[in-house]
């Protein structure tokens, strides 16, 4: 068959043209994705992950549990192909979709971890550890708030003609859509 023949970045740049164009495909790939990365994730976790990457209600308002299992079912299928097998776990402690066999992270996104670990400065998380719970919220959600405010506001400056907060909409989508 001519598609085992050629090459990985002819197949990526049909793969990527199909994620823009047909909203299944685009939901099928996020999933695949999130699966990788990350273990024990349960459907309503999965369902959020990929509505905030590609757009409230991706799944459909009324079917919206049947295109997310026929999602699923090809998902699975691209695993088993891969020699992995996708299953569900219904414990209590770790409930959610996971691959056999595998760790819970993936080891990329355990890298990305240790990376961003690493580039933390031991002063600041001593400060950081003698906040109560209350000031610990606020300090992450003011560090939150000023990164995005400071991507919607160079946003604004390349296109201005656009409101504060579809460049806050903007900025969201270019950080979590990869």
């Amino acid at each position: 068959m001519i598609y085992s023949t050629l090459s990985p970045k002819a197949k990526e740049i049909i793969l990527q043209d199909a994620i823009q164009r047909d909203l299944p495909t685009a939901r099928r790939f996020a999933l695949l994705k999130f699966l990788w990365q990350e273990r024990y994730l349960t459907r309503v976790q999965l369902i959020a992950r990929v509505e905030f990457q590609l757009g409230k209600n991706c799944f459909g308002i009324s079917a919206w549990k049947d295109n997310f299992y026929r999602d699923m079912r090809i998902v699975k299928l691209a695993f088993k192909a891969a020699g992995l097998k996708l299953v569900y776990s219904r414990r209590k402690r770790r409930p959610g979709y996971y691959i056999q066999g595998q760790p819970a992270l993936s080891p990329e996104f355990r890298q990305m971890l240790a990376n961003s670990a690493a580039e933390a400065d031991q002063r600041q998380i001593d400060i950081y550890h003698r906040l109560p719970p209350a000031g610990r919220f606020r300090q992450g959600c003011s560090t939150s708030d000023a990164a995005r405010r400071a991507i919607a506001y160079r946003i604004r400056q390349e296109r201005p003609e656009i409101t504060t907060a579809e460049a806050n909409r903007e900025g969201l989508l270019r950080a979590y859509k990869t």
